[in-house]
């Protein structure tokens, strides 16, 4: 057989294998799926991108409290602690999820103590789907993500740019708009990132 014989063979192969990973991902949303491929896509980025949907699908679903724990760190509740043991804590805890891929932001209308226990609370809590040997995907906690009034009212007053708050007001013009504010705090500029080096732990009990 010749080589673009073996080719061809090989991409019919390929195609097989993506539109079963394909079935297994609309098996998995009950039957309904919509999605859309890139026509820029190589068939390789493409079965790897079907492979990655179902690897989410099948991950183990663990709670970041869990895993932090499983590391030996200790998550004391937040009231078991003074405001500089606090801090301490609290930048254990961000540069502890950062190594794990984790990374938060919009968190400077929030406190030490008020941050702190709101991962202890609710984030920390809420179980996802962990891939373990992923060492570049990133999984991103937006403190004011959860689309409630608070978390609207508060975007848009320390964090929406003016332009975004018209926009709101032109597509919800039934919406109050609080006047913009300088956040309290300035802990966001210095909050590890996804592109960064995993950071060490100096500089873990910097004040807000």
């Amino acid at each position: 057989m010749s080589t673009n014989d073996d080719d061809r063979v090989d991409d019919s192969v390929q195609e097989q294998r993506i539109e079963k990973l394909k079935a297994q991902a609309r098996q998995a949303a009950g039957g309904q799926m919509m999605s859309w491929e890139s026509d820029v896509l190589s068939t390789d980025e493409r079965e790897q991108f079907w492979q990655r949907v179902m690897d989410f699908e099948n991950a183990p679903l663990v709670s970041d409290f869990q895993r932090l724990t499983d590391t030996g760190m200790q998550l004391p509740a937040p009231d078991t602690m003074n405001d500089e043991q606090l801090t301490a804590k609290l930048w254990e805890v961000i540069h502890g999820l950062a190594s794990m891929r984790v990374f938060l932001s919009e968190t400077d209308h929030l406190s030490d103590r008020e941050l702190y226990t709101e991962l202890w609370q609710r984030v920390l809590r809420e179980k996802n789907p962990v891939l373990l040997d992923d060492p570049i995907g990133a999984w991103h906690v937006d403190l004011l993500g959860g689309c409630s009034e608070d978390d609207i009212f508060a975007h848009m007053k320390y964090y929406a740019d003016e332009r975004y708050r018209q926009q709101w007001l032109a597509d919800f013009p039934d919406d109050v708009m609080p006047s913009h504010e300088d956040p309290p705090f300035h802990r966001d500029c210095r909050l590890p990132q996804a592109y960064d080096e995993v950071p060490s732990d100096d500089g873990d009990d910097r004040p807000t």
